[in-house]
């Protein structure tokens, strides 16, 4: 075991908020299962959804492993590699998209012969906000050109927003609200996206109006949309609204019921009547199970993984890597407040699941595949940073042999200077010794015969 997290690189505190979540996840998931094995098999047994959803969260993982060792920046090349693929993953889904546990939008395709489903407009987000990244950090030193950006930026991004916006509402209206705050962070100019956000809203009124006047080309969604705005400022003040605010009515029971302390896990009464309580509403559950110190502690992990996000966008020396972090981490803690404002009435129906907590595959995997690409980011600065100081160890090692050197060549130059004295008074001495000992006549050297005869 510590082998296998001596080898996770990246921000090891990230790791440790994600491990956390998602082995909370299965207490939820295994109680507000209960409700669909009995519709399903009748017998209440949830514990091949528990083996199922253990094992969405061990190839999650095994994702999040995998993309990791990626190096960030091939990211740019992906992104516009997967872009025309997710258009025609898009309107394959549009034509042939099924529905799942009741679910009133066509969102998911089946995958052939194993029988997966997957939502696709969660992978276009990943690969918008790697797009946009790309361009941002591209255009980040030259002067913005409006025309152009509208072509090379936010062409892509309306194409993919308005293949999804037919079966999908809330998540259109996410990517583009985390398009905008990561162009405004990249310093997009303001009056630009001023105009961006002008031309959004009236593409959408457009939609509306064609939907109005063509319902059958795309049935029920405006109705859908209409009556989950009006059920929710009119609360049920009919039969009809009361029908379609019976989500949000067991969902406010679920979270009253729940107290400060809960009922206890496995004990939640409204599990057996919330419908999408082990996914869209599954907060509810852990509110009535676990009780409002439960609820404080699940927002207290997303908003410290918040926290975590900013200190590695920070941290990070490129501005790709930076906007990686912020276009891939912001929407998984926002999606995860969106869930929670739902489920206690701040905001209407919008099926958003609960990041790593919620039961379902593809929503699981691709909250995985955006981890693995920011712990990618936190990867390399974290290589940088053992490159400097390997580095640095390298330079003070190579710094003291140098002065190891310096010492003792100055201390061979002082033995040799040492010797040199010692010699040089030793022939001081012995030329005075003879000139002691020598006899100098006066008229071959005066002073010296004086001098001869005064030592005698």
């Amino acid at each position: 075991m510590l082998q296998i997290i001596n080898s996770l690189k990246g921000d090891k505190v990230i790791w440790a908020f994600i491990a956390l979540l998602a082995l909370f996840s299965f207490m939820p998931v295994f109680s507000a299962s209960s409700n669909l094995a009995y519709m399903r098999h009748g017998s209440g047994n949830a514990l091949t959804y528990l083996v199922k959803h253990a094992v969405h969260i061990f190839i999650g993982f095994f994702i999040i492993y995998q993309i990791h060792k990626i190096p960030y920046h091939k990211f740019r090349a992906l992104s516009m590699l997967f872009l025309p693929v997710v258009w025609i993953l898009l309107i394959y889904t549009l034509l042939k998209g099924t529905t799942i546990d009741g679910a009133n939008a066509s969102r998911w395709i089946k995958i052939p012969f194993i029988g997966i489903t997957f939502q696709t407009s969660t992978f276009a987000a990943i690969v918008l906000y790697v797009y946009v990244a790309k361009y941002l950090s591209k255009k980040r030193e030259v002067e913005h050109n409006f025309k152009q950006s509208v072509i090379e930026l936010w062409l892509p991004v309306f194409i993919t927003l308005m293949l999804i916006l037919p079966a999908n509402f809330s998540t259109a209206a996410l990517i583009f609200s985390m398009i905008i705050m990561l162009t405004f962070i990249g310093k997009y100019p303001l009056k630009y996206i001023g105009i961006i956000i002008g031309m959004g809203l009236i593409s959408f009124t457009f939609f509306i109006l064609v939907v109005k006047a063509f319902p059958d080309a795309f049935p029920n969604r405006v109705k859908t949309w209409e009556k989950r705005i009006d059920s929710f400022f009119k609360k049920g003040d009919s039969v009809k609204d009361a029908d379609d605010y019976y989500q949000i009515e067991r969902a406010k029971t679920a979270i009253a019921t729940g107290g400060v302390y809960g009922l206890g896990p496995g004990k939640s009464v409204q599990k057996n009547f919330l419908p999408q309580s082990s996914s869209d509403f599954i907060f509810a559950i852990i509110v009535e199970e676990y009780g409002l110190l439960g609820a404080l502690g699940i927002l207290a992990i997303y908003l410290l993984l918040l926290f975590r996000f900013i200190v590695a966008a920070h941290k990070s020396t490129t501005i790709f890597g930076k906007l990686i972090v912020v276009g891939l981490g912001f929407p998984i803690i926002f999606q995860a407040l969106i869930n929670m404002g739902v489920a206690v009435e701040l905001l209407p129906v919008t099926g958003q699941t609960l990041p790593l907590i919620s039961s379902g595959g593809s929503s699981i995997w691709m909250t995985c595949i955006a981890i693995g690409m920011i712990l990618s980011v936190t990867k390399k600065e974290e290589e940088i940073a053992e490159e400097i100081a390997e580095k640095e160890k390298r330079d003070d090692a190579l710094q003291k042999l140098i002065d190891k050197q310096l010492q003792e060549d100055e201390a061979s130059e002082n033995e040799i200077e040492d010797e040199n004295k010692v010699k040089i008074n030793q022939m001081k001495a012995s030329i005075k010794n003879k000139i002691i000992e020598d006899d100098y006549s006066i008229e071959e050297n005066p002073m010296l015969a004086i001098n001869g005869m005064r030592k005698k």
